[in-house]
């Protein structure tokens, strides 16, 4: 027996030394790293906390009861600092008690071998607390936070009853024509099978692989963003590279194929084909090819027009169906410039936008606007904001501007007003703009109105002025009827930002219809050959899609070691809100960043109720410029520079902003140790807006922990975090908002009343896209892309999804 009782007390012994060592490292990681904190201005918590642990282990080693009495103050001074700094938010309690709880139960275990320490009854009942708080807060974790309930009931009619102004016949419901669903962009479908009381028995009735994957070998740059579209009897779409494809809507079988020809060298780094269009020729006979056709314009510069029947290229249009969209912008390199949207035709006028590799050099291929024939692809017109009244292509030898702002996201149209509606980014390079010129500063980060006859500007409303944080605008615009003054209905224009501000224009003229302030903005101008704008826009009637500005105590971590990191991190760098301008000497913090708000996936809104859908993102970044011999030094190469090599410089990390006296370094703000965002939780959201009131109706987190962790390993864990998430939301007349876009690699279905999800599936790659629905032979479908995206991390595939109840669960389609 005395033998046993040693070996027990040696165990006792050894693992109260090893308690103690390890509340000893947590101790001396917070007292260093909580000095550090105190010398950049941080909280004083850490420091004291971890003097406190250093003694605690000490008391333990020499087996001092008052270590448990010292660390039971510690646990309750931490929580009592966590309710000062957290208030009630479940996600602050995380990195501040998880770890001090877990540690906590062993030290009450350890009071026995104490000397003079207390009973193992009391030991175990003290250790009992702490394992009670540990499972109740673990089961808190699958309660979602940040949630908005509906208080009230859903808007049911219009903002108006009389429509201001029509965008000509209207498609069958049974259609989702373009890119957008209708001309006006409301990614709203009047069908109604699929409803919140059914949606549960949704299964998948067809899947479509365009086999269309990143070669082996190569750095995968895949972004599989597509949206089919459905016109009549045949699904349309096409592959990360442009192939054009026919499918059948009942079984998703290939009718048939157009190879572009795209190849991985002119895949860029930050999209792929969105959609293509399809148009109705008004004078090649209906019966004859091409009559109806099928439009696309591609990653490597080209206008592609074929029969939509047959898939077989219109010979009428351009040279043989083709159109070279490289014809005056002068020198570049694959991937360099593309042109991922799909062309809005207005009017009869194809109008294209490129997108142009970010970060690379100060004099980049040219943003211009062009206006194409529908009917044979020739010539119409250039806006080219460095050529004001000169819309003629460039003369031999010369070129359009180059750097100039480019539109890399999906344009809209007003065949009434004859008006195309362009979202504009900043000039290259995007975080220095002292080289831009007055015109570039005027449209940049802007909506520009052009004729679409002449190629002349109408109006132009900036969203940020002299941005140098690319806050470009990715969204689509949105039209909409919207109450004017006198209560009469307003043509109006609708559009999301990335700033998470929502401006409500009138589309004939550019003037906000809901209220805009222009604010102060930081005067902290710190390279003074770049000042920045005294003022910046703020949309002020409606609901901001975003959270207050950082402070150190929103960092956030798994352990108080992670999240210390991330208080450091921030405090080293230079903040002051939204607008900080960019530093040379120290990072700044571009928050809500280049991806935050809303983006490329756009909103959706339901014309019927004047209900309005967007999932957005909340996530920072962590910028720093670089002096040129410092990019140098880097080997940040612009694209187009012969030694470039992957990954030297571009949209995502570090640029090389040749041309200019600085590169920049651009990189989300998290830890590399642990790759996890630093800010709190929630990262993405998805919220209802009435537009009656401009209250929002409900809002939750979008996006689960199952597929993400830290380390990025998955967790498996329907934690609703909230991810980042690119694509958009739709919106169906069964009172649901179907969306993918998360890191979780779910589509889900929303009861638009609620905000709950109703049905959820997982995909087996990345749901980067937008979905959309359609009915044929009265049944109606749900397809989503599941392509994967490289920037968000989530797997590549090609899978085309389609979704339906059992043929026997409805016959109808319609409402």
């Amino acid at each position: 027996m005395e033998t046993v009782s040693r070996e027990t007390d040696g165990k006792h012994h050894r693992g109260r030394a090893l308690l103690a060592v390890l509340i000893l490292l947590l101790g001396i990681v917070e007292l260093a790293g909580g000095g550090w904190l105190v010398v950049l201005g941080g909280s004083w918590y850490y420091l004291l906390c971890g003097a406190a642990l250093v003694v605690t282990a000490w008391l333990l080693l020499r087996a001092r009861p008052a270590a448990v009495g010292l660390y039971l103050a510690i646990y309750v001074v931490t929580a009592l600092w966590t309710i000062w700094e957290s208030g009630t938010d479940y996600w602050g309690w995380v990195p501040r008690m998880a770890v001090p709880t877990v540690l906590g139960f062993f030290v009450a275990l350890s009071l026995p071998g104490l000397r003079g320490g207390g009973s193992r009854p009391a030991a175990r009942g003290l250790a009992a607390v702490f394992a009670v708080i540990f499972v109740v807060a673990a089961g808190l974790a699958f309660v979602p936070y940040h949630v908005t309930t509906p208080t009230g009931t859903s808007p049911d009619t219009p903002l108006v009853a009389v429509a201001a102004s029509s965008q000509g016949p209207q498609q069958p419901d049974s259609d989702w024509q373009v890119y957008g669903r209708d001309k006006d962009a409301t990614r709203y479908s009047p069908l109604a099978q699929i409803n919140a009381a059914n949606v549960s028995g949704l299964k998948r009735a067809w899947t479509f692989r365009t086999g269309d994957l990143p070669p082996k070998g190569k750095v995968n740059k895949w972004a599989a963003e597509t949206t089919p579209i459905k016109v009549g009897d045949a699904v349309y779409l096409c592959s990360a590279t442009d192939d054009i494809i026919r499918l059948d809507p009942a079984t998703g079988r290939q009718v048939w194929r157009y190879r572009s020809g795209v190849k991985y060298e002119s895949v860029p780094y930050t999209a792929a084909c969105r959609a293509v269009v399809h148009y109705i020729s008004t004078q090649t006979p209906a019966g004859q090819a091409c009559h109806t056709r099928i439009i696309e314009s591609t990653l490597d510069e080209r206008l592609i027009a074929v029969d939509a029947d047959t898939g077989q290229p219109c010979e009428g249009f351009g040279v043989h169906g083709q159109v070279d969209l490289m014809k005056g912008m002068g020198e570049s390199v694959p991937g360099f410039v593309a042109e991922p949207a799909p062309p809005p035709i207005v009017d009869g006028v194809i109008v294209t936008n490129q997108e142009v590799l970010d970060g690379q050099r100060r004099w980049a291929p040219s943003g211009v606007i062009r206006g194409y024939s529908a009917e044979d692809g020739k010539f119409l017109w250039a806006w080219d904001v460095k050529r004001p009244g000169q819309h003629g292509e460039p003369p031999p030898g010369q070129s359009y501007s180059r750097g100039t702002p480019n539109s890399w996201t999906a344009m809209i149209g007003d065949d009434a007003l004859g008006l195309v509606y362009v979202p504009t980014g900043n000039s290259a390079a995007d975080y220095y703009s002292a080289l831009r010129s007055p015109e570039e500063n005027k449209v940049s980060s802007s909506v520009v109105a052009i004729d679409v006859h002449s190629g002349e500007p109408r109006w132009v409303f900036q969203t940020v002025h002299k941005d140098v944080w690319d806050y470009d605008i990715g969204s689509q615009p949105t039209l909409m009827d919207y109450p004017g003054a006198d209560g009469q209905a307003v043509p109006a224009l609708l559009m999301p930002t990335k700033r998470g501000q929502t401006f409500v224009l009138d589309r004939r003229t550019g003037t906000p219809l809901s209220r805009v302030e222009e604010r102060p903005a930081p005067d902290d101008t710190v390279i003074k050959s770049d000042p920045r704008a005294p003022t910046q826009p703020w949309s002020v009637d409606m609901p901001r899609l975003g959270f207050p500005d950082l402070t150190e105590a929103k960092m956030w971590g798994i352990t108080p070691i992670d999240q210390l990191a991330c208080r450091i991190k921030f405090r080293r760098a230079r903040y002051d809100g939204e607008f900080t301008a960019p530093s040379l000497t120290r990072p700044w913090i571009e928050y809500p960043g280049y991806n935050g708000g809303s983006d490329w996936g756009s909103v959706a809104y339901d014309p019927g109720t004047g209900v309005l859908i967007a999932n957005w993102n909340n996530t920072p970044m962590y910028d720093q410029l670089l002096t040129r011999e410092q990019a140098n030094a880097m080997g940040l190469k612009s694209i187009d520079d012969p030694t470039y090599k992957p990954g030297g410089g571009g949209a995502e990390g570090a640029g090389a902003q040749a041309d200019t006296p600085y590169g920049v370094n651009v990189n989300p703000f998290m830890l590399a140790a642990t790759q996890m965002l630093c800010n709190e939780p929630p990262y993405g959201m998805i919220t209802a807006i009435d537009m009656h009131t401009h209250k929002v109706l409900w809002q939750r987190p979008l996006g689960t922990a199952r597929a993400n962790g830290p380390g990025g390993l998955p967790t498996f864990m329907p934690v609703q975090i909230g991810t980042p998430n690119n694509g958009g939301p739709i919106i169906t007349a069964g009172g649901l908002a179907f969306v993918a876009a998360a890191t979780d690699n779910l589509i889900r279905a929303i009861d638009i009343k609620t905000g709950k999800v109703v049905w959820s599936d997982v995909l087996p790659a990345g749901g980067q896209a937008t979905p959309m629905t359609y009915a044929y032979q009265g049944r109606q479908y749900l397809v989503i892309m599941a392509g994967g995206h490289h920037f968000m991390k989530t797997p590549p595939g090609d899978y085309v999804i389609a979704y339906a109840l059992p043929a026997q669960a409805g016959t109808s389609a319609g409402h």
